[in-house]
C-alpha cells in the first residue's frame, strides 16, 4: 500500500497547493490513501466544515489536527465524521475520535499530541499502546501523526513505538527535519513532515518588516 501524507495545511495559501498537487501526486505515485494535518487550514488556526469538504475533495482521506483543532469553535459540531480526528490522549469527554479504521483501505490512523510546553493532556505514549492493541486486531498498516513541540518527545515515541506501527510522522512545528528513517524495527519515522504554505514565511504567517 502507497500512503501519502501532507504536513500541516496553512490558511488559503495552503488549501491551494494542496489542491493543486495532492490530485497529481496521486496519480503519479499510485497513491492508495491520504492523511494530511488540517489543523491550520483555516486562515491558519482552525478548521472548519467548509474547509475540511474542501480538503476532502482534494483526495485527502484522513484529516489530523492538534493544539489548534478548537481554534475555529464550530467544528465542535462535526467532530463525529469519521475522517476528521482530534488528538487521542485528550480525555475521554471531548468530542470526536482520535483513531478510526479505514476498512476499505485496512488502515489505521491514530492522532496524538505531545505535552513538552504543550497543554497538559492525557500520556500520549499510554495512550498510543492501548489504541495500537486494539487496531492490531483489524490491521497491521498503522500510522500515527504525532503533533508535538519538542523533537527529543517526538523521537522517544518512534523508538517508543519502532515494530508495533507502519510509521510514525512528527507535525507541528512547520519545519520539515532531514532525520526521515527506518528505525531498527521497521518503523518509517521523521521528526516533522514539514508544512505545506507559503515558503518565504514565518511557519506560514508573511514576515513584517
Amino acid at each position: 500500500m502507497r500512503v501519502l501524507f501532507i504536513g500541516d495545511i496553512y490558511g488559503k495559501v495552503g488549501r491551494r497547493i494542496a489542491s493543486i498537487l495532492t490530485p497529481k501526486i496521486r496519480k503519479e505515485n499510485e497513491i492508495d490513501f491520504c492523511i494530511a494535518n488540517g489543523e491550520n487550514s483555516a486562515g491558519g488556526f482552525g478548521i472548519t466544515y467548509n474547509v475540511l469538504k474542501k480538503l476532502l475533495s482534494y483526495g485527502i482521506n484522513c484529516i489530523t489536527t492538534g493544539n489548534h483543532v478548537w481554534d475555529k469553535k464550530e467544528i465542535t459540531k462535526y467532530m463525529d465524521i469519521p475522517c476528521l480526528l482530534r488528538p487521542l490522549n485528550y480525555p475521554s469527554i471531548t468530542p470526536g475520535k482520535g483513531s478510526f479504521l479505514f476498512e476499505k483501505n485496512r488502515i489505521g490512523v491514530i492522532n496524538l499530541m505531545g505535552r513538552t510546553f504543550m497543554r497538559n493532556i492525557d500520556c500520549p505514549f499510554r495512550t498510543a499502546l492501548k489504541e495500537i492493541e486494539k487496531l492490531r486486531k483489524y490491521t497491521k498498516m498503522i500510522i500515527v501523526d504525532f503533533h508535538a513541540e519538542a523533537t527529543p518527545e517526538k523521537q522517544a515515541m518512534g523508538f517508543f513505538l519502532d515494530g508495533k506501527v507502519s510509521a510514525v510522522i512528527g507535525t507541528h512545528t512547520h519545519v520539515q527535519t532531514a532525520d526521515e528513517r527506518i528505525l531498527p524495527n521497521g518503523t518509517a519515522y521523521i521528526t516533522d513532515v514539514g508544512m505545506t504554505g507559503p515558503f518565504n514565511s514565518v511557519i506560514g504567517v508573511i514576515p513584517k518588516k
